[in-house]
């Protein structure tokens, strides 16, 4: 299948790749997964605990981070496409990743890199701001941590799957499971973070709780490196991007001409030929005429052939290539409805986190349960529901709809969308009952001090976030890898990345304009260090309003969608 091995030699089939790579890429990305949640899970409450941030600043500091954690992969699909190839790639991110993490340990480990902690006064509590150092610092390691996991996240589940031979029956058949043990790594590095490690971060100490997962990293990172010469390889084949960027160019080097009947727009004589992607030939389609323009041929042909030269992609694009960037544009408003899902996910880390602190955590005499460890029944659910789905749901539902996989993408997105506001509404719903319990009780100004209030009262949002993950989450991963276009597979699966990322981002304006404006107000901010005498509520309820609209404006745009 065209596979080379290090040094660029035809890889020997029987010496390389098959699952005895795959496990050492497989432990890679369960490390990238315990260290990313390591941190994230508990990042808020190092914010605000240990820098002294405050809550509104935290929550919006994590939000930025997650959101640019999940926009660099597109940077790490670029370079591995159009230069390093996926190993390369790989091997120069993961060394940033583990310099991240050492940095990230040593901000909260030396003494001098972090403020001095709370005093109790008289007048209250007292909290040293840190220095621009302490925060500079602090910050630089995350958001390197972010650039590393930028060539890691795009590109070690297709590293894995370029161990596999695709034209070989045995290889074939083992590639089938390929994916449920990629999804099996990502859930246990996950619940290893958010049960184990975030327990020590708890109550032996953050140096220990991140200077674990760096270990981890470093260990996962020299083995990665170690079986280097068990790794077969992909030649990089061009960035879809640039193939994208040619059809606009060349669409708009020729805006005032007028485009011309089919027969005469340019097309490949051979699409499977030399220099063609890898791809079916598509079939010309009616919308987006501008960028029809980028085929128009005129005298071109003429004048490349007279010299024995072919075409310059710049000026000059094939039917086919021009309607793989309609397939994508038609994805957009899909893209664009699934953003307020995204919104409604990064209060999981945020805000989720700040009412579980709150909370009574005991389970037991001797045990506490730590707030930053309930992600942990998201991940559960996940793994218990999405086994229930495809034994039972599915065949159910095909019945009824005589649809192959049950749903499509798009029914199943949609019943995601719903899950999804029915959790906010029920965050909101606790939230009151959390006020009132506070009020009833004496406690509106003792923040510090947990509520006689179980913290199990979140679990109904937290597996209902879980569930939804199941539909939506899934649903937009089916969907956008199978309408993106055959050559541009890297492309779908940056666009369900970016979802998170960009989602994460409209969390943090939002929750900028509303600190903004409710401030001004005599009511108090919604959102402020004492959560008791806040209205976290009426932000909840106010992504329950959005989520609402957004999810009919997705059945509009769902209608309107045709699938490939």
């Amino acid at each position: 299948n065209g596979a080379v091995d290090l040094h660029g030699n035809p890889a020997i089939k029987s010496k390389s790749g098959n699952w005895s790579a795959c496990w050492l890429i497989f432990g890679k990305l369960f490390c990238e997964r315990v260290a990313f949640y390591a941190i994230s899970s508990n990042l808020l409450k190092y914010l605000t605990s240990e820098l002294h941030e405050d809550i509104a600043q935290s929550a919006k500091n994590v939000m930025n981070w997650a959101g640019t954690t999940f926009l660099t992969p597109l940077l790490g699909a670029f370079v591995a496409d159009a230069f390093l190839g996926r190993y390369w790639t790989l091997t120069a991110f993961c060394c940033s990743y583990v310099l991240a993490m050492v940095c990230v340990t040593l901000a909260v480990s030396v003494p001098s890199l972090k403020p001095p902690n709370c005093l109790s006064t008289p007048s209250g509590r007292v909290c040293p701001k840190a220095s621009g150092l302490q925060v500079g610092f602090f910050y630089f390691a995350l958001y390197l941590m972010a650039f590393g996991a930028g060539g890691i996240k795009s590109n070690v589940s297709a590293f894995a799957g370029d161990q596999f031979d695709e034209n070989d029956p045995v290889e074939s058949k083992r590639k089938l499971s390929f994916l449920n043990w990629w999804f099996v790594s990502i859930s246990f590095g996950t619940m290893l973070s958010v049960s184990i490690l975030v327990y020590v971060q708890d109550n032996v100490g953050w140096a220990w709780g991140y200077g674990a997962a760096t270990s981890v990293t470093c260990i996962a990172t020299t083995l990665f490196l170690l079986g280097s010469a068990k790794y077969r390889h992909q030649l990089p084949a061009g960035s879809p991007l640039t193939r994208i960027a040619q059809v606009l160019v060349a669409a708009t080097r020729k805006w005032k001409l007028q485009v011309p009947d089919l027969e005469l727009l340019y097309e490949l004589e051979d699409p499977e030929g030399p220099h063609s992607p890898r791809h079916r030939k598509l079939p010309h389609s009616s919308g987006f005429v501008f960028l029809d323009k980028a085929a128009i041929s005129k005298e071109e042909i003429a004048l490349y052939k007279s010299r024995g030269r072919e075409p310059n992609p710049w000026r000059l694009c094939p039917v086919t290539q021009v309607e793989e960037v309609k397939l994508l544009i038609r994805t957009l408003p899909i893209w664009m409805t699934n953003l307020m899902f995204s919104a409604v996910f990064a209060q999981v880390g945020t805000m989720f986190l700040s009412q579980g602190r709150t909370l009574d955590r005991r389970m037991g005499p001797h045990f506490m349960i730590p707030a930053a460890s309930f992600p942990l029944f998201i991940t559960l659910t996940i793994c218990i529901l999405l086994p229930l789905y495809d034994t039972y749901f599915v065949p159910f539902v095909r019945k009824l709809t005589g649809e192959e996989r049950g749903l499509t993408s798009l029914q199943r997105i949609g019943i995601g969308q719903v899950i999804s506001t029915i959790a906010i509404a029920s965050a909101a719903l606790v939230e009151m009952r959390r006020l009132r319990v506070a009020r009833q009780h004496g406690l509106l100004d003792e923040p510090h001090t947990p509520l006689p209030m179980t913290i199990f009262w979140l679990l109904p949002q937290y597996m209902l976030i879980g569930t939804c993950e199941v539909f939506i989450s899934v649903g937009m991963l089916e969907f956008f890898y199978n309408q993106a276009p055959d050559s541009m597979r890297s492309v779908g699966a940056a666009l369900y990345l970016s979802t998170v990322a960009v989602g994460s981002f409209i969390s943090s304006l939002l929750l900028s304009v509303v600190v903004k404006v409710t401030s001004r107000g005599s009511g108090g901010s919604w959102i402020g260090n004492n959560l008791n005498r806040a209205h976290l509520h009426r932000f909840y309820l106010l992504l329950t309003c959005l989520s609402t609209a957004n999810f009919f404006l997705f059945l509009t745009c769902a209608r309107w969608y045709q699938y490939k």
